[in-house]
Formats: structure tokens, C-alpha cells, sequence
């Protein structure tokens, strides 16, 4: 038995490449509060590895990374709520 996730908020950062969707994931979860779930569509690899590394710094929790198709990922993250 899952719960099905409804995320607060959807950044599709999709076709933008470094630094973009690193410093727009962390952007965003800045001004969310605590507990509120970011949904990140993104297709470049190495912000697939990055964010979730910055998440752990900066206090935020990766609740899933899944490959979509090809490139294509979705992140599901939970704010620490810093604001």
C-alpha cells in the first residue's frame, strides 16, 4: 500500500542546462515552507546528480528520483522550510 505524492509545486527546468537547474531547484525550495513537496522535471545529467548532493547540504529530502524515459527524470523533494 503507497501514498500517492501531490506535490506543492512543479519546476520543469527541462532543456536548460548547468547552472540553471541546480540554482533554480534550490531558488525555489528557498521560498517554500517547511514540509511542502517541489517536483523537478529535469533532462541533464549532471544536475540528476547534483541536486540531490545539494539537497543534503542545504537540509532538504530527495523522496524519490525516477527515470521517466531517456533523459527525462523526476525529482520529488521535501523543503526544510529555511524561509
Amino acid at each position: 500500500m503507497s501514498e500517492k505524492i501531490v506535490p506543492t509545486k512543479t519546476l520543469n527546468v527541462c532543456g536548460k542546462i548547468c547552472p540553471y537547474p541546480d540554482m533554480d531547484t534550490m531558488t525555489t525550495l528557498k521560498k517554500m515552507n517547511k514540509g511542502e513537496i517541489l517536483e523537478v522535471l529535469l533532462d541533464y545529467p549532471l544536475s540528476v546528480e547534483r541536486i540531490p548532493r545539494n539537497l543534503k547540504k542545504q537540509g532538504h529530502k530527495l523522496i524519490s528520483a525516477e527515470q521517466i524515459s531517456g533523459p527525462n527524470h523526476r525529482l520529488l523533494i521535501e523543503a526544510h522550510g529555511l524561509k
